[in-house]
């Protein structure tokens, strides 16, 4: 990358989402000059390898941001609303994660591939999607751009990994008190995940959605530009480490294809199409996890309709990594 090194701030270094911002970094070779890990008083004193070298983590507090640039915040929606204006303020650009600003009027919402115009209007914030809004509008928009989608249905198949690392914590440890024949103790998760699906574990808003179909709705009117874009989503908590998996419906507003599809996502950016129904291979977490592409397959035409304006995806995609951290990294390199 040719641009001038900054200074960099990684908020919540040492969750899963702030660990993996840290390898995307040093991954895309991201220019820094300083960089600065941040996380709460406990965790204050811990060492992190950053291209070879090593890292103290320190307290975040509301002077942590003298001279930095850009700073990537992932530790919790409290965190952002407490601290990212004390980071504005010291004239740094906050790209957050956590849902604290993300339906903000004047705050931009970007997904990289959909948006990019957008990072340039801050003023002093840009928000990163919601995971699923994410794997979800990366393909679904350059279908957009050619062929407007008037309705998206979508159900989601989300990882343990999406509510942190203690999800990972607790998968593992009640399939392994499953396999020794020892009662399976659920602690954080409101049901047992072990050999078992739930409705996503967020709290069900007056409408009947849960927060996680609320936030794809409407952060894909917002991400699109669309308000008029019905969408409806059903959002499943799944036994899977990581990685997100979505079936996706949509109604065009005129006739398409699946070869049309498949034309139009072999050239999307972000894209990798999976689908070989010789070899039934589709898209599955297991391959998009580490991956910065969401995979797409299953692209067939929805038989239940006979105006030739319906057609069905199966995607997957990281929710750790395009879900979260790569995609801010990406908002970062189109700022510098």
């Amino acid at each position: 990358m040719s641009a001038a090194a900054v200074n960099v701030a990684v908020v919540g270094a040492t969750g899963a989402v702030g660990q993996e911002f840290i390898n995307v970094l040093a991954e895309r070779n991201f220019p820094i000059r300083n960089l600065k890990l941040l996380a709460s008083a406990r965790s204050a004193g811990k060492t992190v390898q950053f291209k070879g070298q090593t890292y103290s983590i320190e307290e975040l507090t509301h002077d942590s941001f003298k001279d930095i640039k850009i700073a990537f915040f992932s530790a919790g929606g409290s965190i952002s609303k407490e601290f990212a204006p004390a980071a504005v303020a010291a004239k740094a650009v906050v790209v957050d994660n956590t849902s604290a600003f993300r339906m903000k009027d004047g705050i931009p919402l970007v997904v990289p591939e959909v948006n990019p115009e957008q990072i340039h209007k801050h003023v002093g914030i840009i928000a990163n999607p919601n995971c699923s809004t994410i794997i979800m509008n990366v393909p679904v928009w350059p279908l957009h751009k050619v062929n407007r989608v008037k309705r998206v249905i979508v159900s989601t198949y989300q990882a343990v990994s999406g509510a942190g690392a203690w999800g990972l914590y607790e998968l593992d440890a009640q399939l392994k008190a499953y396999a020794e024949g020892r009662t399976i103790v659920k602690e954080k998760f409101p049901h047992q995940i072990a050999n078992n699906i739930f409705s996503h574990n967020t709290k069900i808003a007056e409408n009947g959605y849960n927060e996680e179909e609320n936030k794809m709705v409407n952060e894909t009117r917002k991400i699109f530009a669309d308000p008029k874009i019905m969408v409806t989503a059903t959002c499943i908590r799944v036994p899977i480490p990581r990685a997100h998996s979505e079936s996706i419906n949509l109604e065009f507003e005129r006739p398409i294809t699946p070869q049309q599809v498949r034309d139009i996502l072999a050239k999307a950016p972000g894209v990798t199409i999976v689908d070989n129904p010789e070899a039934n291979h589709f898209p599955m977490p297991l391959e998009a996890s580490g991956q910065d592409n969401v995979l797409v397959g299953r692209i067939r035409q929805d038989i239940s309709r006979e105006d030739g304006r319906g057609i069905e995806l199966f995607v997957s995609g990281d929710q750790i990594r395009k879900g979260a951290a790569t995609n801010a990294v990406q908002i970062a390199e189109k700022l510098i």
